[in-house]
């Protein structure tokens, strides 16, 4: 441990972010403190110790607060104007919607085969008039959408007129029009994962590819990454270098926010668009910018802000891929041998895997063993469609005598994805099988570390990208 903690900044930053979490978890000063004192001993750095325990202490007092604002200040009647939190979402025969009533949110579920043409088009930042019965929810039912800062539930009586939001909430909803037009052309299965694999909406995806997709391990492909905004800012690049210092970070930052609003700030993106930010910043002024310490800070800021991420799944497997792909996998390509070009690629994949077990275990009960193929075959193909189809799509949807062929590149690279999940899907062995084949991968990584090969070659610069 201490050799860990020698490396200086970003394990520092590490254990703030872990003693944050462990404080936002457990909302106990007192587990706070203790993480701190183990820190300041094993480190011998009694300063950063106290930093760390004040820094708990405030994040275990914030998590108490926000865990006491999800009471319902009024419960009751409500007949007027509600905003739309999140577009509507589809759930089996029902829409689930989140409004925002006198500043607090409750989820509303339209039911019956009429549900899409009474709430599906309503979006995000749309006010709506409502009228119905706040209730409050079952301590189960609450725990699961506290992330969402959900208070209740409104059993509506009538759902009226809509009128839309703010001005950023109309710019952003009328770019994500445009990539629904862009994308319609395209079969209806292939259309709802383009805009997965695009922007992060997966409300119309069917559930046998849901399913399909995290069978195989390629889930993560349709939320919201660091790729998305980095590929997002390498678009933008060519007119990003042309700017001044000042300029460029100021551009860079809206444009990170601008893409964050219109992917409606999934925590996958809150963590990503942190990240970005923070990256940004120290690129500025001529910072470090080790994607460990990025991600530390940037987890570390998010659970001050809003410690209820702390319930999200979504959250917790982005920064458990982020942490693989940035800390396991570098350290695994040092000693890959025999691998060549493959070294890093196969790392990354190996570590973003290895990242997510925990919650991917926990959640949905299982770790696909051919992920890792999967993955090495599928994540070029969709980093391109992520690459393009931005652009492609909103040029597309502003040129639509041209659209099927800006789009068609798209079209391929969907179903091409597409369908190396539906193979990875079909070998992916039972689920006694996958924990042994993970086992044996678990043995020969630990064997390759206690070994210390450092055969493979892979440059110290790569390893810094």
């Amino acid at each position: 441990m201490r050799s860990v903690l020698a490396r200086g900044q970003p394990a520092a930053a590490g254990l703030v972010a872990a003693a944050v979490a462990v404080a936002v978890w457990r909302q106990s000063i007192g587990d706070a403190l203790v993480v701190a004192v183990v820190a300041a001993v094993l480190s011998r750095r009694w300063v950063f110790g106290i930093a760390l325990a004040v820094v708990a202490g405030f994040a275990a007092a914030r998590s108490a607060d926000s865990y006491a604002g999800l009471a319902p200040d009024r419960l009751g009647p409500f007949d007027g104007w509600a905003t739309v939190v999140d577009d509507p979402r589809p759930a089996q025969s029902a829409m689930r919607v989140l409004l925002q009533i006198e500043g607090e949110r409750f989820e509303v579920w339209v039911r019956g085969r009429a549900a899409p043409l009474r709430v599906g088009e309503w979006h995000g930042g749309d006010t709506v008039w409502v009228r119905g019965t706040r209730v409050a929810l079952d301590d189960g039912r609450a725990r699961r959408v506290a992330w969402q800062h959900v208070v209740g539930a409104f059993d509506y009586d009538s759902l009226g007129d809509r009128r839309e939001g703010r001005p950023l909430a109309v710019a952003s909803n009328r770019v994500r029009e445009v990539i629904v037009r862009a994308t319609s052309a395209m079969p209806d299965r292939d259309a709802a994962l383009a805009r997965g694999l695009i922007i992060g909406d997966d409300r119309d995806q069917p559930p046998d590819m849901v399913e399909r997709f995290r069978r195989s391990g390629l889930s993560h492909l349709t939320a919201v990454s660091g790729q998305n905004v980095a590929f997002v800012l390498a678009a933008a690049g060519p007119l990003l270098k042309r700017a001044r210092p000042t300029t460029r970070l100021a551009a860079s930052l809206a444009l990170i926010a601008w893409f964050v609003v219109i992917t409606r700030a999934e925590p996958s993106v809150l963590r990503a668009g942190a990240m970005a930010s923070l990256g940004a910043v120290a690129y500025a002024f001529g910072r470090e910018r080790e994607p460990p310490r990025l991600l530390a800070v940037a987890v570390t800021g998010l659970l001050l802000i809003d410690p209820l991420l702390v319930l999200s799944v979504g959250f917790w497997l982005s920064v458990g891929a982020t942490a693989g792909v940035t800390v396991i996998g570098p350290a695994l390509a040092r000693r890959l041998h025999r691998c060549g070009r493959l070294a890093m690629p196969l790392a990354i994949t190996l570590g973003a895997q290895l990242g997510v077990a925990i919650p991917s275990v926990l959640v949905f009960g299982r770790l696909s063993l051919v992920g890792t193929v999967a993955n090495l075959v599928a994540v070029p193909i969709a980093g391109f469609v992520m690459l393009y189809g931005l652009p492609g799509c909103l040029a597309a949807g502003t040129l639509p005598f041209a659209g099927g062929v800006i789009m068609l590149p798209v079209a391929v690279g969907v179903r091409l994805v597409d369908s190396v999940a539906a193979v990875a899907a079909a070998v992916e062995p039972p689920a006694l099988w996958s924990v042994v084949g993970w086992v044996v991968i678990g043995i020969v990584i630990l064997a390759l570390v206690v070994r210390g090969d450092h055969g493979c070659p892979v440059d110290d610069d790569e390893l810094r990208q």
